[in-house]
């Protein structure tokens, strides 16, 4: 059992006080092996406004307050930061975190392009840096029943082709001012935002491989700015296997996932956000049978992201392990996807080649 205050415990510093950040600290506050031990003002809060911040949000009276980035990531009570700021200012700050050797819990998406995100693996790898990116449901107890199911011969057999959606219609205010549609921002929209989790979805169900080319699919929405709202698109691994995905701020919201094999198929009607917090289901059918499956856990799914990224940085601040590059890995080959899809659309939807990127 871990206690306040125990050295075991992952000292997390968050950056901001976005409102990402109330959910991601209550996480904190429920993973026994990780404390939230600091807090940095940003140029649009105020020392004051971020004390206040802290205390509404329950961080333990021992937090500190910084006044600035830079402050936080010279705190030497401070093994890792949370960062909840926008994917243009990713690149500079979690490079500067591992540089001073901070473990690294990112938003997605991770980066505007691969070519910044590389820029942040390079500085993890050099600086022996724990990185996992803030997608949630991945860590769902209910996920790794998902890939047992996937990965079954016998009832799924072998995989033919994925669907995935994650839509909601946003209002005008956030189409308006939120970050995910300014391009100095968060400059990838619905594409870095929803088409991430769908992307990661594809991925899994292909057990984490690449396709061989994506091509952006007719009826994509941007802004005035240039952002996309809304798009779909294929992607194709060279065995003839296919996923669409589809993300959008613009319609009803949906977070569907079916995958379907040779001898089985999936379905998942809430895979982003389990429609209740401590109970996720998915369906399987096969040729003889049609079953619902209730995976129940004591905790939110962001709380069990939390318990594991603290339990990989513990296993490097503690026992002297090395960082576990799976998570590096996934989000590159996620933001490799997100790039292509960007550049079929921006190429009248031709196809793009991805494989040994």
């Amino acid at each position: 059992m871990y206690e306040m205050g125990d050295d075991r415990q992952i000292r997390i510093g968050v950056l901001s006080c976005t409102n990402i950040v109330r959910k991601v600290s209550r996480a904190i506050n429920l993973a026994p092996n990780a404390t939230l031990s600091a807090i940095a003002a940003s140029i649009t809060n105020s020392l004051d406004e971020t004390k206040s911040f802290a205390a509404a949000n329950n961080f333990p009276p021992t937090a500190k307050i910084h006044g600035s980035y830079e402050s936080l990531l010279e705190d030497p009570d401070v093994d890792a930061v949370y960062f909840p700021i926008p994917a243009s200012l990713h690149v500079e700050w979690a490079v500067r975190a591992a540089q001073k050797g901070k473990h690294i819990l990112l938003d997605k998406p991770v980066a505007l392009n691969v070519h910044q995100f590389d820029l942040i693996v390079e500085a993890c790898e050099a600086n022996g840096i724990q990185f996992m990116d803030g997608t949630q449901w991945i860590h769902n107890p209910r996920t790794a029943k998902i890939k047992q199911f996937l990965t079954d011969p016998v009832s799924f057999g072998q995989l033919i082709t994925v669907q995935s959606c994650f839509s909601f219609a946003a209002n005008e205010n956030f189409l308006k001012n939120d970050i995910r549609v300014k391009p100095g921002l968060d400059g990838l929209g619905a594409l870095g935002d929803a088409g991430w989790y769908t992307i990661q979805a594809s991925l899994l169900a292909n057990s984490f491989r690449l396709p061989k080319t994506v091509t952006a699919l007719p009826g994509h929405v941007r802004n005035d700015a240039g952002i996309v709202l809304s798009c779909g698109a294929l992607l194709h691994w060279e065995e003839g296997v296919t996923a669409t995905i589809y993300c959008s701020f613009l319609a009803n919201v949906t977070m569907e996932t079916t995958a379907i094999g040779t001898k089985g198929t999936l379905r998942l009607h809430d895979f982003v956000i389990p429609f209740q917090e401590t109970e996720a289901s998915f369906t399987t059918s096969t040729t003889l049978s049609l079953t619902e499956h209730t995976i129940v856990n004591e905790i939110p799914q962001e709380a069990s992201m939390v318990i594991e990224f603290a339990r990989l940085v513990g296993e490097i601040k503690i026992r002297g392990a090395k960082p576990d590059g799976f998570w590096l890995n996934f989000s590159r080959k996620t933001q490799v996807i997100v790039d292509a899809v960007k550049e079929s659309i921006d190429n009248n939807l031709g196809p793009v080649l991805v494989s040994g990127r």
